[in-house]
């Protein structure tokens, strides 16, 4: 079975373990997806993950974090969709809860969070946005 969009299947994946308050998640595994998961437990939101290789394609196995029994994630949202990308200049992209939350942006430079895409001066398209 083929998948639209496996970046918004991550986020779903993560979302839900969240809400059912599981300890960690396995995701099928990509060099995106990695990404994305490394700019999580960088900024904390995420203990940590792992890249568990299985013959195919790999797994990563999610780390959830938890405050207490409050998700250290309190909301991720995907921005750009297969159907409707979203592009933005590096003045232009948004803050999330005013600045306490990371929009993840896919550069010329890289994946990255806004606050380095603002500070190395690219945009691109946006990823997703977490809080």
């Amino acid at each position: 079975m083929s998948m639209t969009d496996p970046i918004a299947d991550m986020l779903t994946r993560i979302r839900n373990a969240l809400m059912a308050k599981h300890p960690e998640c396995v995701i099928p595994g990509s060099k995106t997806k990695k990404r994305i998961a490394q700019i999580l437990a960088d900024e904390g939101y995420i203990s940590g993950f792992e890249w568990e290789d299985d013959g195919r394609q790999g797994q990563i196995k999610v780390d959830l974090r938890y405050v207490g029994e409050t998700a250290a994630i309190e909301g991720i949202r995907r921005l750009s969709t297969p159907g409707q990308r979203k592009y933005a200049r590096s003045g232009d992209i948004p803050k999330v809860r005013n600045g306490l939350g990371i929009v993840i942006v896919s550069t010329s430079k890289g994946m990255m969070t806004d606050r380095a895409a603002r500070k190395a001066g690219v945009g691109g398209e946006l990823i997703c946005s977490v809080w």
